[in-house]
């Protein structure tokens, strides 16, 4: 089966300065160096896929709609969210105070926290992975807890990076 044989170069060209997308703009390259005489295999090979990959991409070009929207995927919309837009708004709201003003006996927020908080306030189940999306989108970002030795004399600390430095680094009894 012979592909693209109604379909002039120009007309190609032509799509390709008109989509701005990676996967439309892959597909009509492939479909212009197809009419070039490059092999479906060798198509395949240059874009890492399979030859049935190409094929379909071909084919789909055999339509009677525009080479734009022929290259172009539908609208996917995904899984609905199990949180709605009024309580997306409470969760982040409440993310953005502290822990204990929600009424949480915690200092910072986790993911798994946050788990435990959609649970019993919104009635709903969210994934660890989830959750750290969602904190996320909510503008929070991960911190990771840095040790300090907040007891520690200043005095002392330096004598011990002095004594640390004339050792060369080795930790030595005193």
């Amino acid at each position: 089966m012979d592909h693209l044989d109604e379909i002039s170069l120009e007309e190609l060209q032509e799509a390709l300065d008109n989509v701005d997308e990676k996967k439309p703009t892959e597909r009509l390259l492939a479909a212009i160096a197809y009419k070039n005489e490059v092999s479906q295999t060798e198509l395949a090979k240059w874009h890492d896929t399979g030859r049935r990959t190409i094929y379909s991409w071909l084919k789909r070009l055999d339509t009677d709609e525009s080479l734009e929207q022929a290259v172009t995927d539908a609208k996917r919309t995904g899984r609905k969210r199990k949180l709605s837009e009024i309580q997306q708004k409470k969760f982040e709201d409440a993310v953005h105070d502290s822990p204990e003003e929600v009424g949480i006996d915690a200092p910072a927020w986790t993911p798994a926290l946050a788990q435990e908080f959609l649970a019993d306030a919104f009635n709903v189940d969210y994934s660890i992975p989830s959750c750290r999306r969602l904190l996320k989108e909510a503008g929070l970002s991960y911190q990771k807890p840095r040790r300090t030795a907040a007891e520690s004399d200043k005095d002392e600390q330096e004598a011990f990076h002095d004594e640390l430095k004339k050792s060369g680094g080795r930790w030595t009894p005193p």
